[in-house]
């Protein structure tokens, strides 16, 4: 089975090796091998498990409640409904986070169009008085 350094597996999944050792540390990785001299060797599972991490951080998850999802995975099937629970909890919170972002993006796109409008008129006056004002020079 092929293994990984801890340098391979941050450049892969575009992180630091400070923060894996952040995250062994915190207790995220509790399922990574070590060598008898210490040195992690993380297997293709581990990568993957470490995807799922950064998702949930990505969701602005706190560290400690991703470590609860850790401890669920290592207790087995007994856990399952927490799990579960915890995904549904981060849906609901992704769901809202997309609304709010899409009620951003209007403001953004709203934006956009005035100063487009501006600038092919030269004026922001276009937008003042409702009529498309000429400058003079």
């Amino acid at each position: 089975m092929k293994t990984y350094s801890i340098s391979e597996v941050a450049k892969e999944l575009n992180l630091t090796v400070y923060t894996l050792r952040y995250y062994d540390k915190e207790g995220l990785m509790p399922f990574v091998e070590r060598t008898p001299n210490g040195t992690r060797r993380f297997k293709e599972s581990d990568i993957d498990a470490l995807r799922i991490i950064e998702c949930l951080k990505s969701t602005a998850m706190p560290i400690k409640e991703i470590k609860n999802f850790i401890d669920w995975c290592s207790d087995g099937d007994s856990t399952l409904q927490q799990r579960y629970d915890m995904f549904m909890d981060r849906k609901a919170i992704v769901e809202a986070q997309i609304k709010e972002l899409k009620k951003q993006m209007e403001v953004i796109e709203h934006k956009c169009s005035y100063y487009k409008t501006a600038l092919e008129a030269g004026t922001e006056e276009i937008h003042k008085n409702g009529k498309i004002a000429i400058p003079t020079t």
